[in-house]
């Protein structure tokens, strides 16, 4: 029997460590078109607490997903961005959210009839 790699015993349970906590795939989402502060990523999620959003941006981080550059300004600027291996989700985020809008499509269809 072989050992395995990191503690993981399954490509899909490494890949939902990864992005699927609270927020992860939804931060993932939003740095895909552009990088942006950390104020402008708690807008586009209102309903993320600071402490939460601050501890899935390190996680992500953490796992080299996201980079985070921190400007030595007053007040301070941080900017967060996809990295390398980040980039290479976009194809995982895409179908995820065809499928939410699939899933949504036919909810709101079911509850208009």
């Amino acid at each position: 029997m072989t050992k395995p790699c990191s503690g993981f015993t399954c490509p899909v349970e490494a890949t939902i460590s990864l992005i699927g906590g609270k927020y992860k795939a939804v931060i993932l989402w939003h740095l895909m078109s552009s990088t942006l502060r950390y104020s402008e990523l708690h807008r586009k999620m209102p309903k993320a607490t600071d402490k939460m959003l601050a501890q899935q941006l390190r996680e992500l981080e953490k796992d080299g997903l996201i980079h985070r550059t921190v400007y030595p300004v007053v007040p301070p600027k941080t900017e967060y961005c996809l990295t390398e291996q980040g980039r290479t989700l976009a194809p995982i985020l895409d179908a995820l959210c065809d499928w939410g809008e699939h899933y949504l499509s036919e909810i709101k269809n079911k509850s208009c009839q």
